[in-house]
């Protein structure tokens, strides 16, 4: 495959979405007064999706840029706090190469109307739910792609904490109990009545927590379309994106959480329908093989990982009743929302079945 093609399977910024529009000139005057190296005027594109924090790519004649600002009408800036990612990111890029290079943070709101932040774009390919039409790996290359993702978490796992200077980032010990109890909180606030009442799962959660906790940097969201691919070699990772909900905490459930959005390729059809990274190609490793790595690489002795596979499909039920609580109550029409709670019994009677296995 010549390198040409795999230059247009790189990540492409598009039209700028309507009501979402960056105003230019006060943006550009601001820019270049504090990145005075700046040349030439700006072309704004967008990234599609977009439902958590915007983002858009800046193309000046010698920068290629991202910025990043929360959606309009935020109201919890803690969900949305662009300076606590943008100060998570420059701490770690000394120890932790894949994540971008940040430039800067600005706090005045009066220069866009929000909070925002600029940093370096990493260019390269985005594996979203299915590889990019001009990409394909054979299955020894998918293997190794998935063996360096694995490595990459593993390599954030490992990072000094206090050589980065993260030490005071979040509360650290405790991380799991209040995980536990506040994603149960979160469910109890969204049920709707078309969803499991969850009481046997976090009953059974808050019951069988982990003796002991490692705390470590987490990223929270580590998934195959938050990494960047190298263009030449489409099995090396030279970035990892999207750092929104990364906290000191506990590294088995950051694990926990990645393969509750794992979908290995004899997964039901339920599950298939909810695929949005291509972990289901030949050469993938199940999840259990991502167990099976992990703890090995880490040397952790888990028996049992149980516990952290049923937190996290029950997170992420919480996560799709969250949207779905909106949707039932006509806060938001979007029809894609529409199904959600059968997503979220889906996802429950998953966590029961693990359970009963267990």
């Amino acid at each position: 495959m010549s390198q040409a093609n795999l230059a247009t399977a790189e990540d492409k910024a598009g039209r700028v979405r309507d009501g979402e529009a960056l105003p230019e000139a006060p943006l550009v005057a601001y820019l270049k007064q504090q990145l005075p190296q700046l040349e030439g005027d700006v072309r704004i594109t967008q990234y599609a999706g977009g439902a958590s924090n915007w983002t858009y790519r800046l193309q000046f004649d010698n920068a290629d840029l991202i910025l990043r600002r929360p959606p309009a009408g935020t109201k919890a800036k803690s969900a949305h706090d662009m300076g606590r990612e943008y100060r998570i990111q420059k701490a770690l890029k000394a120890v932790f190469p894949y994540v971008p290079e940040m430039l800067l943070h600005c706090s005045d709101e009066a220069v866009i109307g929000a909070e925002f932040y600029v940093m370096e774009r990493i260019a390269g390919i985005i594996p979203r739910k299915n590889m990019p039409r001009e990409l394909v790996l054979s299955e020894a290359q998918t293997r190794t792609l998935c063996q360096r993702a694995l490595d990459c978490l593993i390599e954030l796992h490992q990072v000094d904490i206090q050589q980065a200077g993260l030490t005071d980032l979040a509360k650290g010990a405790g991380y799991t109990e209040r995980q536990v109890s506040g994603w149960s909180e979160r469910y109890r606030r969204a049920k709707t009545w078309n969803v499991p009442s969850g009481k046997g799962i976090m009953k059974w959660l808050a019951e069988h927590q982990p003796q002991h906790e490692t705390i470590c940097m987490t990223h929270n969201d580590f998934r195959f379309d938050n990494l960047v691919l190298n263009s030449n070699d489409p099995t090396e990772i030279i970035g990892v994106l999207d750092w929104e909900l990364a906290t000191l905490g506990n590294p088995l459930m950051d694990v926990g959480n990645m393969l509750a959005y794992w979908i290995q390729a004899d997964d039901d059809r339920i599950a298939q329908s909810t695929r949005r990274q291509p972990t289901h190609l030949p050469g993938m490793f199940t999840r259990q093989e991502v167990i099976d790595y992990y703890c090995a690489k880490m040397n952790v002795d888990v028996r049992d990982f149980t516990f952290y596979e049923v937190f996290g499909l029950f997170r992420l039920s919480v996560i799709a009743q969250q949207i779905y609580y909106r949707y039932h109550h006509k806060q938001t029409r979007n029809p894609s929302f529409k199904n959600f709670w059968f997503l979220v019994n889906y996802l429950h009677w998953r966590a029961r079945k693990l359970i009963k296995q267990g």
